[in-house]
């Protein structure tokens, strides 16, 4: 649990919470996947193997009471260039209305806490150079810059 400023905020996986699919199938298919010509229903379907009991796939949900928040992923693979990094925090998604309030942070810090307690020493993401900073201040390091036009970074316990 989050506290923030003005509100209580509760990260579970989206398996315990499925009320939530279609509105994280909603924000990663708008955020990356609809203008490359992805159907909803093709990112409804990853979302959906991410309600199983794996550790990977998983989505995470932030939610106060009913309202969702925001949702981060922990998948397989992030990156055809990078086949040997493996797992990978992906489609961090906050609300706007909610952003700058530790929500990300804390759904990625989730995230990889989800990722070491399952026995993976280090985590993998990319970012665009704009966003890769944010990641930074939570421990993560550069390993790589313009892969594909994107940053990679990592985290080890």
């Amino acid at each position: 649990m989050t506290t923030t400023a003005d509100q209580t905020i509760e990260i579970t996986a989206l398996s315990e919470q499925p009320h939530f699919r279609e509105a994280v199938s909603d924000r990663i298919w708008k955020a990356w996947w609809r203008d490359e010509g992805y159907l909803f229903e093709q990112i409804a379907d990853r979302v959906r193997q991410s309600l199983g009991p794996e550790i990977i796939p998983a989505a995470l949900v932030a939610a106060a009471g009913e309202r969702f928040l925001g949702t981060v992923s922990l998948i397989d693979s992030d990156m055809d260039e990078r086949p040997g990094y493996s797992p990978w925090i992906a489609a961090l998604w906050v609300d706007p209305a909610h952003r700058r309030r530790g929500i990300g942070a804390a759904l990625v810090q989730a995230a990889a806490a989800r990722a070491f307690e399952a026995g993976f020493p280090t985590v993998y993401l990319c970012a665009t150079p704009d966003n890769a900073p944010f990641y930074i201040p939570l421990g993560w390091q550069q390993i790589e810059a313009n892969v594909a036009g994107l940053n990679i970074l990592s985290l080890s316990r």
